[in-house]
């Protein structure tokens, strides 16, 4: 696939790539020891590639090596949790099950 991800600081948000492509994002708010994923978007031509779920993945991983705690507002992420409970260490509340 060729997806790279980044986190885009300046904007507040994770950025995927394919090439040279912005393929997805997930917008924060990063406050002290905390970051709230807030929404997820892919562009269209890129739907259905798995890139949203990379994204989440990604920022998840990002929030547990940094040792912020996450709330998921986003409800792609909120989703994403509820099928992946090995992140619920780093989550404010964990998804609801």
């Amino acid at each position: 696939m060729g997806l790279h991800i980044t986190d885009a600081i300046d904007a507040e948000r994770y950025e995927a790539y394919l090439g040279d492509a912005l393929a997805g994002v997930i917008e924060y708010k990063l406050r002290r020891t905390r970051i709230a994923l807030i929404h997820t978007e892919v562009a269209g031509a890129h739907k259905g590639r798995g890139i949203a779920a990379e994204l989440a993945r990604f920022a998840l991983e990002d929030a547990r090596r940094r040792g912020l705690r996450v709330i998921p507002s986003c409800p792609y992420v909120r989703a994403f949790l509820e099928r992946h409970p090995e992140y619920d260490d780093v989550v404010v509340a964990a998804a609801p099950r």
